[in-house]
């Protein structure tokens, strides 16, 4: 990590351009005139002479070099220790087929369940601070697509990687429950949660939805679910052997009942998204509902860094003194 520990160092170099407007400012005011001279006019000038021209330079690179010397660069590490649990969040997402359907918007262009369900995700994740997130995926087969973890980074780049169908066509919310409970006892925390979002009915794995709400409640584990997808039917993209692609539209039904009675018995809430505005209220809510005070410390180890532009700026300086006073000494 690079920073200055002096960064308020940096306005002297206003004094930079002053100095070299009065500079030619003087040059063009001379303090006695002399007649010309003609027979030394057209004399070329040696190369030695011409470098003249630089000497101003060094002087101006030693200034600036002093300068950033004396905002004292800083080269080290920047560490945070977490002193507080957080909260333990299992992120269970239905990766079913019905995510499929085309009945959700961002930005006027129509996208599928799960693209709202990821941008909102990401917007979630991103909120939370000192959190352990882990996430669940499930169709017919439920599995753990990442442990509880605090890197955020990873957490969205496997969030932006779900594919629709990577883990069935069904949907399996018992196991899902199941599997994130299993999860939740990896590491222990004072607070556990598990957001369950899915968009159809349980119709496969091989723990029931009761079970597991069953066992979360023994667990004391709040469960948040969140049923997405419009009421009725929805479109879905097809490709048609004879066609070719086209919208069909096909009727999605949510186990309302089965969801609210999961959030009811486990003390955490229903929520029903038809809309991307709808789903980022409902993290959002979520958010609220389900915050700690993390306390943080910070420490830094740093390496003073002034030394490589001190030097070279002495260097420079000496130098433009010398060559100043000897061989371009100027003679009013």
């Amino acid at each position: 990590m690079f920073t200055f520990a002096s960064p308020y160092s940096f306005l002297l170099f206003a004094v930079i351009p002053i100095a070299i407007y009065y500079r030619k400012r003087r040059q063009f005011r001379p303090a006695m005139k002399i007649p010309d001279a003609f027979v030394i006019q057209n004399t070329q000038p040696s190369a030695v002479l011409r470098m003249r021209h630089f000497l101003p330079i060094l002087k101006y690179a030693a200034l600036c070099l002093l300068i950033i010397a004396m905002a004292r660069p800083l080269w080290g590490t920047r560490q945070i220790n977490i002193m507080t649990e957080g909260v333990n969040i299992v992120l269970a997402v239905d990766l079913s087929n019905s995510m499929a359907a085309l009945d959700f918007k961002n930005g006027g262009k129509i996208i599928n369940r799960l693209e709202a369900v990821k941008g909102v995700v990401q917007d979630f994740i991103a909120k939370r601070d000192g959190d352990r997130i882990g996430m669940v995926v499930f169709g017919t087969n439920a599995y753990t697509q990442l442990p509880l973890t605090r890197d955020y980074n990873t957490i969205a780049s496997v969030l932006e990687r779900l594919e629709i169908g990577a883990a069935g066509k069904s949907t399996a919310i018992g196991d899902a429950v199941g599997i994130s409970l299993k999860r939740l006892e990896d590491v222990k925390s004072r607070s556990n949660i598990i957001i369950l979002l899915t968009d159809g009915e349980s119709n496969a794995g091989e723990l029931s939805p009761e079970t597991a709400t069953e066992i979360a409640v023994q667990k004391k584990i709040k469960i948040y679910t969140v049923g997405v997808g419009t009421r009725g039917e929805a479109p879905f993209l097809v490709n048609d052997p004879v066609f070719g692609e086209r919208y069909v539209y096909q009727q999605v039904n949510i186990d309302e009942d089965s969801l609210k009675a999961i959030a009811d018995k486990t003390g955490g809430l229903y929520f029903r998204a038809e809309d991307t505005e709808g789903l980022q209220k409902i993290y959002d809510t979520i958010d609220k509902l389900e915050k700690t005070q993390v306390k943080m410390k910070t420490y830094a180890e740093y390496n003073e860094l002034y030394t490589y532009f001190l030097i070279p700026a002495f260097v420079l300086l000496c130098l433009w003194i010398i060559l100043s006073n000897t061989r371009f000494l100027e003679i009013p």
